[in-house]
């Protein structure tokens, strides 16, 4: 009769729980990246259009706004777990080093993406690229505070 050698189960379990984390991690990484894209996607496109880029779409300034919103409102912390800084990132470790900050950062994007999307249901284009323009800068402090 087979007899498992049993100090070989413990070292078969870390390994199997090292790689469900792993992959947990991994998942996390693709999670935020995917929000991230969301504002990006969404930020660009308003920006073409308060700079001039591209012509002036109040109905697109305003899906992008709502959807910039919506996505700030996302449990986007959820995506950066401890030890999922890596090279498939642009995350800076400061963020870990400074969660309270960037906690309070990304509480000041949702604020301000809602504020953007309260301002354009009023429909005055003059007022949406302010807004945008204070959303915006919110985006650029995160990214010099905690991107690579």
């Amino acid at each position: 009769m087979y007899k498992p050698h049993t100090s070989l189960f413990p070292l078969a379990l870390a390994l199997c729980t090292a790689s469900v984390q792993a992959g947990d991690v991994e998942d996390a990484v693709d999670y935020r990246q995917g929000i991230m894209n969301v504002f990006h996607y969404n930020v660009d496109s308003m920006g073409d259009m308060a700079k001039g880029k591209k012509a002036f779409d109040a109905a697109a300034f305003a899906r992008n706004a709502k959807d910039l919103a919506a996505a700030a409102q996302l449990d986007v912390l959820a995506g950066f777990p401890e030890d999922s800084l890596n090279g498939e990132s642009e995350a800076s470790e400061t963020i870990w080093l400074d969660w309270d900050g960037f906690k309070a950062k990304l509480k000041v994007l949702r604020e301000q993406s809602a504020k953007l999307d309260q301002v354009v249901a009023g429909g005055d284009e003059a007022a949406m690229k302010e807004q945008f323009g204070k959303t915006a800068k919110t985006c650029k402090g995160c990214h010099h505070d905690f991107k690579d």
